[in-house]
């Protein structure tokens, strides 16, 4: 299973991790994944997401249904 939200879609961005002596190496941001329960007041059902750190923050401001029809998002499907 890949490194993605399924809300938002964030995915790893590429970055360089510079030394002291100014050595730039690649290096991946991975985004903060974490799997979660949340309730769906309109499905009136809990649904399973692996979601970043900055969407379950989003949520918890506007509530999961209106934020996923915000994003595009079908939780019937999920």
């Amino acid at each position: 299973m890949s490194r993605v939200c399924e809300l938002t879609g964030k995915r790893a961005n590429n970055g360089m991790a510079v030394s002291h002596s100014h050595v730039r190496t690649k290096k991946l941001q991975q985004v903060n994944l974490q799997e979660r329960r949340l309730w769906w007041a309109e499905g009136n059902r809990f649904v399973k997401l692996r979601v970043s750190t900055r969407a379950l923050k989003t949520i918890q401001k506007k509530g999961l249904g209106a934020y996923a029809k915000e994003l595009g998002v079908n939780l019937a499907k999920i």
